[in-house]
């Protein structure tokens, strides 16, 4: 089943200051959607909107075409990994494993030398290790929708590999939307790619729509879904 997740006609101010403005978004089963800004321009606002963790001043918002009121998000419906730390110190990775319902096989297909983690706590792994454990919980549990804020900081590039083969593997079973400074690795993954730029989105067709919005130059060959940047 494919399901869509569609938010429109958001706005977001905190007092004087408007942050997004007519913002549109769309993600679907299947597709990876890039989300990218300059710092300040709201790409964690727009996720925290999503999953209800920040109440703009309007919104509306829609999965498979029904509207959303609340402000309680259903983990079937949305995952979201923040940028900061989230799973408590004292679990062990065996833990929330089992409570997010994951195999520790698969996360050690992937992640082989994680095999000696499996009765440690988080508060003893490495920052980077907390990442990757916290990124596949996300990416890999069940729902229809998963958002990605900054996943590659703190990841070797090794790793950060093998996290784009997960996310290009999950996809066939959720929507994805992910935001990174690192972008070049969302331009490579990405099926739709959004740039913010003074406060509103706008889907990218062309490298010059990069450059134009004042994200970044791009001066190499780089693809987004089917169009092809030059």
């Amino acid at each position: 089943m494919t399901n869509t997740l569609e938010i429109d006609s958001v706005l977001l101010e905190f007092g004087t200051h408007r942050v997004l403005q007519n913002v549109y978004l769309k993600c679907q089963t299947g597709n990876i959607t890039g989300l990218l800004g300059r710092n300040g321009t709201g790409k964690s606002c727009l996720m925290k909107i999503l999953f209800g963790e920040l109440i703009p001043n309007e919104k509306s918002m829609r999965i498979n075409g029904n509207p959303i009121y609340s402000t309680y998000r259903s983990p079937k419906d949305i995952r979201y990994l923040p940028q900061s730390k989230f799973a408590p110190n004292s679990l062990t990775v065996k833990r929330i494993l089992s409570d997010f319902k994951l195999d520790f096989e698969d996360l050690i297909s992937f992640f082989p030398e994680f095999e000696k983690l499996y009765k440690s706590k988080l508060v003893n792994l490495s920052g980077g290790e907390r990442r990757i454990i916290e990124i596949y919980l996300i990416l890999v549990s069940q729902t229809k929708f998963c958002m990605l804020d900054e996943p590659f900081s703190q990841i070797m590039p090794i790793h950060v590999n093998t996290i784009k083969k997960i996310i290009l593997r999950e996809k066939e079973n959720k929507g994805i939307i992910i935001t990174d400074h690192m972008y070049r690795h969302i331009i490579d993954i990405c099926d739709d790619l959004y740039v913010i730029n003074n406060g509103q989105t706008y889907l990218t067709k062309s490298v010059e729509d990069i450059e134009t919005l004042g994200y970044a130059r791009i001066d190499e060959e780089i693809t987004v879904g089917n169009n092809k940047y030059t």
